[in-house]
């Protein structure tokens, strides 16, 4: 090895009596040293702790508070119930199964009009019109926004005396004015409506980042062969955004499972907004809590929000282990 190559070869790399590179048994790199081992483990230790105190150990402790029966006052007062809460919940708690058909309604809304509606924005923006960046701005804000606060400006829309919707309607402080929010018949689609301004806007995201990742040689292909434009999107584009369709799916499923902020600032979950995330809090929070109830509703919701994740887990490593 030239004198020069010998000087750009770090000191502790250097054989003592010549010029080439040391390296363990084998090509295996170099064990880390002491403060490397201190800095990765306070890296995922500190990560994980926080995972564990503010999310594991509450998961935990409503799984078997949901087995006892407990006032939340005084600890002495805890008594075991064994499945009698499920048992509550499923038989003689009424607002349980009208909150099971709001969350599928919600569901449905979501994948049925907010989704494809998402993907409509994402295809139309992909084709590089003019102000497309200004258009995907508009269309992302609600999502920077909290679902709360999305109610709260959705309220302004639903008044029954002030709101913009009666006014355009021209029934503005009349007796034919609908309370969009106070009217049980209306309201869950008044709150989906609100729910869908926030939802497309994130699916509008995820599809622009699946278009710009599809192999332009592909649509080339498919135009050679003859295909019109939608054609392509549906048998090519579409199908080779299978990533990005499970990702949406899981999203979309989830969000339906944790509705809560929007029905809760309009009326705390009640009149024809039952949701089990609201129905949660209802039995945790506040006066006449029932914490036994309120926990087994939670473990209800868990494990139903486990199953979409699961598939997605499973369809994720599963395709990794078979590349």
């Amino acid at each position: 090895m030239s004198s020069t190559a010998q000087e750009l070869i770090p000191p502790e790399a250097r054989e003592p009596g010549g010029g080439r590179i040391r390296r363990s048994r084998g090509g295996r790199v170099r064990r880390l040293a002491g403060r490397d081992k201190v800095v990765l483990a306070l890296m995922v230790g500190i990560p994980t702790l926080i995972e564990l105190v503010l999310v594991w150990l509450p998961t935990l402790m409503s799984v078997g508070l949901s087995f006892t029966s407990w006032n939340g006052l005084d600890l002495a007062d805890i008594r075991p119930a064994g499945t009698g809460n499920y048992q509550y919940i499923t038989q003689d708690y009424p607002p349980f199964w009208p909150a099971v058909q709001h969350n599928l309604l919600w569901l449905l809304f979501l994948a049925l009009i907010a989704t494809p509606l998402g993907l409509l924005l994402a295809v139309l923006l992909d084709q590089n019109i003019r102000g497309s960046k200004i258009y995907q701005s508009i269309f992302f804000a609600p999502v920077m926004l909290s679902l709360a606060l999305i109610g709260i400006i959705w309220q302004l829309f639903y008044q029954r005396d002030n709101g913009l919707l009666n006014f355009l309607l021209g029934t503005a402080g009349t007796p034919q004015a609908v309370d969009w929010f106070g009217d049980s018949s209306v309201n869950i689609w008044a709150a989906m409506i609100a729910a869908t301004w926030r939802h497309a806007g994130y699916v509008m995201l995820l599809y622009l980042a699946g278009l710009k990742g599809v192999d332009p040689s592909l649509k080339e292909a498919a135009a050679i062969d003859g295909a019109n434009s939608v054609q392509t999107f549906f048998r090519v584009v579409f199908p080779a955004m299978r990533p990005i369709n499970i990702v949406i799916v899981v999203i979309t499923i989830i969000e339906s499972l944790r509705a809560f902020d929007v029905v809760y600032v309009i009326n705390r979950g009640t009149n024809g907004l039952e949701m089990l995330s609201a129905l949660v809090i209802q039995n945790l929070v506040g006066e006449g809590q029932v914490i036994g109830v309120g926990s087994a509703l939670a473990v209800v919701l868990l494990v139903i929000s486990l199953v979409p994740i699961v598939f997605y887990l499973s369809r994720t490593f599963g395709k990794e282990n078979k590349a």
